[in-house]
């Protein structure tokens, strides 16, 4: 929380991904930290110690998103992490998101409406 605001951390190398999210995270009441790599992202985590995360499934590398959530879970995270694709719903079907260390998938293009009712249920907000 900062100034009694969640606190979700974006990570994604698309900035527009980013600025989407900026738009209606803040226009909602959530403060946004964005971090544009998985390395930038561990960094911002450890300074900020995000309410939940939002991470790209593939940002500089293929699995960084992936392995970004392994290196959250050996600091210790229960924050509830999200993971960004854009691989198209089998995704669900083919990954065992819980098994992944995941809160949930969320797809793009992200809809607003169902990110604000994921954060309002999973912030109790």
């Amino acid at each position: 929380m900062q100034d009694g605001k969640p606190v979700i951390l974006a990570i994604d190398d698309d900035q527009d991904v980013l600025d989407a999210l900026r738009m209606v995270l803040e226009a909602n009441g959530y403060v946004m930290v964005e971090a544009h790599s998985a390395e930038e992202g561990l960094e911002s985590y450890r300074q900020t110690r995000p309410d939940l995360l939002i991470v790209d499934l593939m940002m500089e590398e293929i699995d960084a998103g992936t392995r970004f959530v392994r290196e959250l879970q050996a600091l210790g995270n229960t924050a509830p992490i999200y993971m960004l694709s854009s691989v198209g719903d089998h995704l669900h079907a083919n990954a065992d998101y819980a098994a992944l260390g995941l809160s949930g998938i969320f797809q793009k293009p992200l809809d607003p409406d169902t990110l604000l009712a994921i954060l309002r249920a999973k912030l109790k907000r």
